[in-house]
């Protein structure tokens, strides 16, 4: 045998040992610090979400950064290629979608005249089916107004969209500000991320030391991990609510279903990125305008609807966000509701990416930290537990088995 063979291997380096936390920073520091991070909460407010929101938005960014940087880029630079192609592709995308958005929309107002004729068509044959059974109730006279009414908003609505225009330039004049704060501070967030991430791993327990047990590294993975599901699911959802509508108006059930197959499918899968409302929200539209034509087709869109949300929540979402969020159904809902209730439209949208975070904190925090157990013997002030009388014990007995023997005396001849 070489001398390479008899070499024995080396033994795996041993896990770190756990946190232990002391019995007085269970019973006093841990209850302070909760009711601490709450008047903190409370206290900041605003600042507090525009934190959230940069961090969030510097996480979902940070792994494009880092595979920029491997063209040997300094993160900097990184940093502002990621925010230039960002900010490139949004306008272009939005150049190469207005063109069939815009087509769908100016055919259906074209379109607006003959619908509100069919509605009325329709509202003339319930008006005489209530009349020859004898229901006194008058709606073709408020109807027609209604619908000439909705008629004229579509065709001559200039004013009113002159006014919602300059309500909404006022709103963005108000929200700009915070927009451009978030975006500093996700870019400064983004430049000293490997700072950040030394100061947190200091902070948290001590990993094994592979970049797949890295606290910052599974912070990151777990947070884009759903913004990719996220957009997976909606790319899904969208197309196939295109294509369910393109068909029901190929076979006749909902003729303009074919017509605006593309507007709608587009706007449902950007609805499904609005959490909780966001599907009911997205089937609006459609729904509206099978309606109008008649109230039968609109039965048969609101059901189709309805088996896509079925098939959403049953087929695509689990398979989807199964791996990327790795959360039970029931956290996902309170996790929305809280974060409306905190922040509103903005908290609900962020509350996902902050609850992986914090699955994510709670596992790692898991498999390193141990709580001193309530029993009998001295309490111990902090870090490890102290030695108590059989650990003491123990320890001696290990280390007197683990000393050598000493040789035996050899025995003195008697003197003659």
């Amino acid at each position: 045998m070489t001398e390479e063979a008899q070499t024995p291997p080396a033994a795996a380096a041993p896990p770190p040992p756990p946190v232990v936390v002391a019995r007085w920073v269970q019973l006093v520091m841990l209850p302070l610090g909760v009711l601490a991070l709450y008047a903190l909460a409370q206290a900041a407010g605003v600042v507090l979400l525009l934190f959230i929101v940069a961090g969030v938005v510097a996480l979902i960014l940070n792994p494009l950064v880092s595979f920029v940087q491997r063209a040997r880029l300094p993160r900097t630079l990184a940093v502002v290629t990621v925010y230039a192609v960002f900010f490139t592709a949004l306008p272009v995308a939005g150049f190469l979608l207005s063109g069939p958005v815009a087509n769908q929309a100016t055919t259906f107002a074209e379109d607006v005249p003959g619908l509100v004729e069919d509605a009325s068509g329709s509202l003339d044959d319930l008006q005489d089916f209530l009349d020859d059974n004898g229901v006194d109730v008058q709606i073709k006279g408020q109807t027609d107004s209604a619908l000439a009414s909705l008629q004229d908003r579509v065709l001559e609505g200039s004013g009113e969209i002159v006014a919602i225009t300059g309500e909404l330039l006022r709103t963005l004049f108000e929200l700009s500000f915070y927009v451009v704060l978030v975006l500093v501070l996700s870019i400064y967030m983004l430049v000293y991320g490997p700072l950040i991430g030394a100061l947190v791993r200091k902070a948290m327990p001590p990993s094994d030391g592979t970049p797949q047990d890295d606290y910052p590294t599974r912070v990151g993975q777990a947070v884009f991990g759903y913004v990719r599901g996220q957009l997976l699911f909606s790319l899904i959802m969208g197309t196939g609510a295109g294509v369910a509508l393109w068909i029901f108006g190929a076979i006749g059930i909902f003729p303009d279903g074919r017509t605006y197959a593309f507007a709608f499918g587009l706007f449902f899968g950007v609805m499904e990125l609005v959490p909780y409302v966001g599907p009911l929200l997205g089937a609006l539209p459609p729904i509206i305008v099978a309606l109008v034509q008649d109230p039968l087709t609109a039965v048969w869109v609101a059901l189709l609807f309805l088996a896509l949300q079925q098939l959403e929540g049953h087929v695509v979402a689990p398979n989807v966000f199964g791996r990327s969020l790795r959360l039970n159904p029931l956290v996902v809902i309170f996790a929305l509701l809280l974060g409306g209730e905190i922040y509103g439209f903005v908290g609900a949208l962020v509350a996902l990416p902050i609850a992986a975070v914090i699955r994510e904190t709670l596992v790692y925090l898991y498999e390193r930290v141990e709580f001193e157990p309530w029993t009998a013997g001295p309490p111990m002030l902090v870090g490890r537990p102290g030695p108590t009388i059989e650990t003491v014990a123990a320890a001696k007995a290990v280390e007197r088995a683990a000393e050598p023997e000493p040789p035996p005396e050899e025995p003195v001849e008697p003197k003659r």
